[in-house]
């Protein structure tokens, strides 16, 4: 059932539902963005795909015979929503996706809860090892968090899903596309993952890089002496990789700090 301006307060009427803040909640009520969105997938239907938060359906609208389509949402009362007018024709997850195994999905699309946005995402691009898309929207702070390479942002979730694939920025949706309007702008992006055979030294890259930015502000050779307990062997590395040990954490490129972490796993 397509969500719009017209039918979002009927329906939420009619079916005693009203939006979740402790969830996060906020229903899409611009179908022709919808529609982009999971255009954004480019689907075929032998895929099987994950939806994250569906809430009234907005996405699922335009996905549910487009793939194998699976939809989890924490809140029981959207479950049974969707329930009621896609019947059998999805799967359904009545559970915090934190919580799920989604290591099997080929593709993933979500309207991100902006209070756990962060989470979620690394949560994404640590587990889900098949999917090779997935097309998400989050509050354009966070997406700034993702994206940046080299500005005050930048830090273990650009790290991550900048060594994982590749992003790219769809469209900004205004708070007034929403029921409620949140206070912020909104951004879809697309992940594409890139074909590779390092997804293990990618993780231990981003665990890596997550303690080196505990201290963001003190040298990497500090920093470095610490995660190592050992002065000689952190000068060592830093000489290896061409790194100036007064450099700070945010001024070393996702590469380096992969080839980092495999010198310290002696792995090159």
């Amino acid at each position: 059932m397509e969500i719009n301006r017209n039918n979002i307060f009927e329906l939420t009427s009619k079916c005693s539902i009203k939006p979740d803040k402790d969830y996060g909640q906020n229903f899409l009520l611009e179908p022709s963005i919808a529609s982009k969105i999971v255009d954004s997938l480019e689907l075929n239907e032998s895929e099987s795909v994950l939806e994250i938060g569906p809430g009234l359906g907005s996405l699922t609208h335009f996905l549910f015979d487009k793939c194998h389509l699976t939809v989890c949402d924490i809140d029981s009362r959207m479950i049974d929503f969707l329930k009621i007018f896609y019947k059998d024709s999805i799967d359904y997850i009545l559970n915090d996706i934190r919580k799920v195994d989604i290591s099997s999905y080929d593709k993933i699309i979500g309207n991100l809860p902006y209070n756990i946005t962060t989470e979620l995402v690394i949560f994404l691009l640590l587990n889900a090892k098949n999917a090779k898309t997935m097309s998400l929207m989050c509050q354009l702070e966070a997406f700034d968090r993702f994206n940046d390479l080299d500005g005050e942002k930048y830090g273990p979730a650009s790290i991550l899903i900048h060594l994982l694939g590749e992003v790219k920025k769809l469209l900004v949706v205004r708070p007034g596309c929403f029921y409620p309007a949140p206070k912020c702008n909104s951004v879809v992006f697309v992940f594409y993952k890139k074909e590779q055979n390092i997804f293990e030294d990618v993780v231990g890259t981003y665990k890596l890089s997550s303690s080196l930015f505990l201290n963001r502000r003190k040298t990497i050779y500090n920093n470095l002496k610490t995660y190592l307990g050992n002065p000689e062997k952190a000068n060592e590395l830093l000489e290896k990789l061409g790194i100036n040990p007064m450099a700070r954490p945010e001024n070393i490129k996702p590469e380096i700090y992969l080839k980092m972490y495999q010198l310290i796993q002696k792995k090159i």
